[in-house]
């Protein structure tokens, strides 16, 4: 059985996200949140993440949420110390909260950042201690995902689910039926 699950995909910014009320954050975390619960009514119990701003963050926020109703256990792993020392003040805030919230929190290197090998070095770690990853990705649309999948794809029997953009757009018109309210006021796209 499968009980640890890592989460990534794209940053905020490779989306063409800029603001936490962006009305696409609202989908994103909806689509990551079905895929959650689906995963701890299979019996799964920690989610991984390493909190990057965008998909993990959100991923984070979701876990958080899930908390109430769900028997699920957070591992916040970000690659070095002071990760979010360059993001926005506002992002900074809600990472602190999440920090404390978590059931676990280590950055893979002691220190602050020292190469890109942290990266690499931070995905192996996530690889190595999860049975199995969720990633929001689209292979025509590059971004920094593609060096973890890369990684995955050679570990032995790790298991890669995604959500793609259809799923996304699923997500979106099924909220159309159930939630309109969440539409007032113009198209979500």
């Amino acid at each position: 059985m499968d009980r640890r699950l890592v989460v990534t995909g794209y940053k905020s910014h490779e989306m063409g996200i800029f603001q936490e009320e962006d009305r696409r954050v609202l989908f994103i975390k909806e689509a990551i949140r079905r895929r959650l619960i689906a995963f701890l009514e299979e019996g799964g119990e920690w989610v991984l993440v390493s909190c990057q701003p965008g998909v993990e963050f959100w991923t984070a926020q979701v876990v958080l949420e899930l908390k109430e109703d769900y028997d699920v256990s957070l591992a916040v792993l970000p690659p070095f110390e002071g990760a979010e020392e360059r993001w926005p003040e506002d992002i900074q805030m809600a990472f602190q909260e999440i920090k404390e919230d978590a059931d676990f929190y280590k950055p893979v290197y002691k220190g602050g950042y020292q190469g890109a090998f942290q990266f690499k070095a931070k995905d192996r770690f996530l690889i190595e201690h999860s049975d199995r990853a969720l990633v929001l990705y689209d292979e025509e649309t590059p971004g920094t995902p593609k060096f973890f999948l890369e990684m995955a794809r050679f570990a032995e029997g790790y298991e890669i689910e995604r959500i793609t953009p259809e799923d996304l757009q699923d997500t979106v018109e099924e909220l159309e039926w159930t939630s309109p309210e969440l539409f007032e006021g113009g198209n979500p796209d």
